[in-house]
């Protein structure tokens, strides 16, 4: 016998319907986001990578600039010593220039002419010097070592002159000789000398006889 509430609760039972809580039927999931495509697989085996390219147009340009600075600095530096070094006068080492600054010192060394010996061998120097007492007795040492051995030299001829610079060259000249032994064979020898233009003054700075000492 039903009891006083009936378990069917169908449509057209008494009261509302009844409704379950918990269905059976499971609970659809909620929509989710795409699933991305797989990405797309490269047929074949992967390609090396490719090499990096170094800038050498930049590198070339980098160093011809740094050439051109160089060449450029070396110009002006040339440029500048030749602005700075004292200039010789026009053709002062002609062959007449140069014949007439040996003899005068040949000469000097003949009479035993120390100041010129010294003027000469100190090569421009010699009126800054305070102290010459040391130039003086080298200069008397020069001229007895001439002396001893010549009696009189002459130029005779220029026969090569080589340029330092504008104010140094050096000279290969002949001279004729005659011997201190009172010989009077004369006999012609050559000789090397050093010299400088300053101040449009020719000097001797050395002189060497060819195979033989310096005087």
């Amino acid at each position: 016998m039903p009891g006083p509430y009936s378990s069917d609760h169908r449509v057209g039972s008494d009261g509302p319907p009844f409704t379950d809580a918990h269905p059976s039927e499971p609970i659809p999931a909620p929509p989710g986001y795409p699933t991305p495509p797989p990405a797309a697989v490269y047929p074949g085996p992967m390609p090396p990578p490719a090499p990096f390219r170094k800038p050498r147009r930049l590198r070339l340009l980098v160093g011809l600039c740094g050439a051109l600075l160089v060449v450029a600095a070396a110009i002006a530096g040339i440029g500048y010593i030749s602005h700075r070094a004292p200039v010789g006068a026009s053709g002062a080492f002609s062959d007449a220039t140069a014949t007439s600054a040996i003899q005068g010192y040949l000469d000097a060394l003949q009479h035993r002419d120390t100041e010129v010996i010294a003027r000469n061998t100190l090569c421009g120097i010699y009126d800054a010097v305070r102290d010459r007492r040391s130039d003086q007795a080298l200069a008397k040492l020069s001229s007895d070592a001439f002396r001893k051995q010549f009696s009189e030299a002459q130029v005779t001829s220029i026969d090569k002159i080589v340029y330092w610079s504008d104010y140094q060259a050096q000279v290969l000249f002949t001279m004729r000789v005659q011997p201190s032994t009172g010989s009077g064979t004369r006999s012609e020898v050559q000789g090397v000398a050093q010299l400088i233009s300053q101040h449009n003054r020719i000097l001797v700075c050395s002189y060497v006889l060819h195979g033989a000492g310096v005087y």
